[in-house]
């Protein structure tokens, strides 16, 4: 009886350790050339900017539609309003001047405001400024046909001829004007204009209240001067359904949606 616990080793075998299996592990198959300077592994190569570096890619919150849901939308959109303004002469339709000259800021503290249509700076009267868009358009487009009251002090007394012509339309060096409403008027009951208006004692002057619907620069003293009565004068007393009614020269008010404020 074989007294040893382990069966006899084979003639072939030896002391040290079995020798490895020489059996490489298949390589997979190859689907072209590989060009080391691109080839990447299994994961996708992070993107680079042109130096080289990685670009950052930005946070994208996966709640950010539940997030942007549950903020309450405000609105942006103003309270449309519109100022009337009893411009004084020497006073320009805008808000800023280089040269130091008296602007609309001197006079409307109001923000966001923009004059529907001008007036010249030698002219007095009504000036309207909104921060609607479609009403202020709608007070400059001439086929909106809003009427433009103007009290004018003419030199001279103007024959029912001359202000024939007014009505019927002129030829000014833009083109023909519209047919314009044209009356002789009282003096209208206004203050002094400041400096005062330069009148010769030996001629008289005339008030006139024209109506027009256009908006042409400086267009009513050309149509007196093209009918031989020059303007000493101008005051827009009215635009649509607005007048100076109560409102006294340099000063201002605000409408915000038919009520006065």
């Amino acid at each position: 009886m074989n007294k040893n616990k382990f069966p006899p080793k084979s003639a072939n075998s030896s002391t040290s350790s079995p020798a490895k299996s020489t059996i490489k592990p298949a390589k997979p198959a190859s689907r072209g050339p590989v060009n080391r300077a691109t080839a990447v592994d299994s994961k996708v190569a992070p993107a680079r900017n042109a130096n080289g570096s990685l670009k950052k890619e930005p946070f994208k919150n996966p709640n950010r539609r539940a997030i942007a849901a549950a903020k309450p939308v405000q609105s942006q959109t103003l309270a449309p309003i519109i100022v009337l303004f009893n411009k004084p002469f020497d006073v320009l339709c805008q808000f800023t001047d280089e040269q130091g000259r008296k602007t609309l800021k001197d006079y409307i503290p109001i923000a966001d405001v923009y004059a529907a249509g001008r007036l010249d700076r030698d002219s007095e009267g009504l000036l309207l400024l909104t921060n609607d868009g479609q009403l202020q358009a709608r007070l400059t487009e001439p086929k909106k046909k809003t009427f433009k009251t103007y009290w004018v002090q003419v030199e001279g007394v103007p024959t029912e001829d001359a202000l024939t012509k007014l009505r019927q339309g002129v030829e000014l060096n833009d083109g023909m004007t519209l047919p314009a409403k044209v009356k002789i008027m009282d003096s209208p009951d206004i203050g002094p204009r400041n400096p005062p208006v330069r009148e010769r004692k030996n001629i008289p002057t005339t008030w006139l209240e024209i109506q027009i619907h256009e908006g042409r620069n400086r267009q009513v003293r050309r149509m007196t001067a093209h009918i031989g009565f020059p303007t000493l004068r101008l005051i827009r007393y009215k635009i649509g359904q607005w007048s100076l009614d109560n409102l006294p020269s340099g000063e201002h008010k605000c409408i915000r949606l038919g009520d006065e404020v």
